[in-house]
């Protein structure tokens, strides 16, 4: 099947990150997965299912699903776990005869008030949780399994890490292409055709959402932040700034690069613009100076912060760098700000293993001064996964 190496090498991550949280038991309860899938079934499940279905793994190495009869055949044929229970008219009684032999201290549920990719548990499904293990002390016993979503989505397997590079090197190269494209009089629109061309010939999806991936800016009066391409067209004295990326076999790039368009009697960029590039440049390269094991988002993203405003320039007013994987916005822990609205994440210590973008700009006269670079965490700091841009390009 399809995927099925990879699935094999989170599968045996499980165990350790379940040890490591001192959680006993992780349950995932879904149902009709095609109208509505949990986040973390592509990381326990080669398939979706119909029926109502449990999916136990525990910290002393059991993988068990309870499945619907006509969902089972999927999960006997796979090989991926230890015990593979069919029911016909209710799970229920399996359910707690399952739970009565692993009698967890610690029954981790898929919700989250931070996390995104931990919150696949519906109201309704976890209702319907508690009324078929009603009279029994596991419904006291349940917690949230942020912790080992967030180690489990975070933490990038050999070959996980291998599609990510592959579809940064793909985006790096069709950066290559539209550079060729940004003449005078062009469009962000045009430009954005252009890429949306590429990624339909290669059959590729957009990082996020189509119309808004790649986001173009032309010039100072052009939209910063999550908007769609203008008819701006390019203009000398403009900078161009594009935010890509390409979703290729399952996995996701985020970068952004930026150019000048100089004007006929103009040599290089002016003093101004290139300040602002280098420090964009130092605050990334600062930060990825300090990113390691151990320490917080929070402290990283405040490391960056103070370049800029060492330089005179105020603070970017988003995180600086999130998570990256089967989605642009990956796992769980942030390189963010301590602000309410990014709840918990920017507060969860840093793991190897995790791929992050570092991304942060200046908003100049001649437009926006943006970069985004996606690097690896490794066992003493962290590697750049893309060709970092150092030099401000002209056109």
């Amino acid at each position: 099947m399809k995927g099925m190496p990879i699935l094999a090498e989170k599968l045996d991550q499980v165990v350790d990150i379940l040890k490591e949280a001192q959680i006993d038991c992780w349950l995932t309860f879904v149902r009709e997965t095609a109208e509505l899938a949990d986040p973390c079934l592509k990381l326990i499940s080669p398939s979706g299912v119909v029926w109502s279905s449990a999916f136990i793994f525990t910290a002393k190495g059991d993988r068990i699903v309870i499945a619907g009869k006509f969902d089972a055949d999927a999960f006997q044929k796979s090989g991926l776990y230890t015990e593979i229970i069919e029911y016909i008219a209710t799970p229920r009684d399996v359910l707690r005869k399952v739970l009565s032999r692993l009698n967890p201290k610690k029954i981790a549920l898929n919700y989250s008030k931070s996390n995104t990719a931990t919150d696949g548990l519906t109201y309704g499904m976890y209702l319907l949780l508690r009324d078929l293990l009603s009279d029994t002390p596991y419904v006291e016993r349940f917690v949230s399994s942020d912790p080992i979503v967030r180690s489990l989505r975070g933490r990038k397997s050999k070959s996980e890490l291998e599609l990510i590079k592959a579809a940064i090197g793909t985006t790096e190269k069709m950066f290559g292409k539209v550079e060729e494209k940004l003449k005078m009089g062009r469009t962000e629109k045009e430009i954005a055709d252009f890429l949306h061309s590429e990624l339909k010939d290669k059959g590729l999806e957009s990082a996020w959402d189509w119309d808004h991936c790649p986001i173009v800016n032309f010039g100072p009066d052009s939209p910063v932040g999550h908007a769609q391409p203008t008819l701006i067209e390019l203009k000398p004295g403009h900078l161009v700034h594009i935010d890509f990326g390409v979703k290729q076999d399952g996995y996701c790039s985020d970068l952004q690069r930026v150019w000048y368009a100089k004007g006929k009697k103009e040599k290089s960029a002016l003093g101004p613009i290139k300040k602002a590039f280098d420090t964009v440049v130092a605050a990334i390269q600062t930060a990825a100076d300090n990113l390691k094991p151990g320490v917080l988002g929070y402290q990283i993203d405040s490391i960056a912060r103070k370049v800029l405003t060492k330089a005179h320039y105020p603070e970017y007013q988003h995180a600086l760098g999130h998570q990256l994987g089967r989605s642009a916005h990956d796992g769980g822990a942030l390189l963010g700000p301590r602000w309410e609205r990014y709840g918990e994440s920017p507060t969860i210590p840093i793991e190897a293993h995790q791929v992050f973008t570092l991304e942060l700009g200046i908003q100049t006269e001649a437009g926006y001064v943006g970069l985004e670079e996606d690097v690896v965490v490794t066992r003493n700091g962290c590697e750049f996964l893309s060709k970092p841009q150092t030099k401000l390009t002209y056109i």
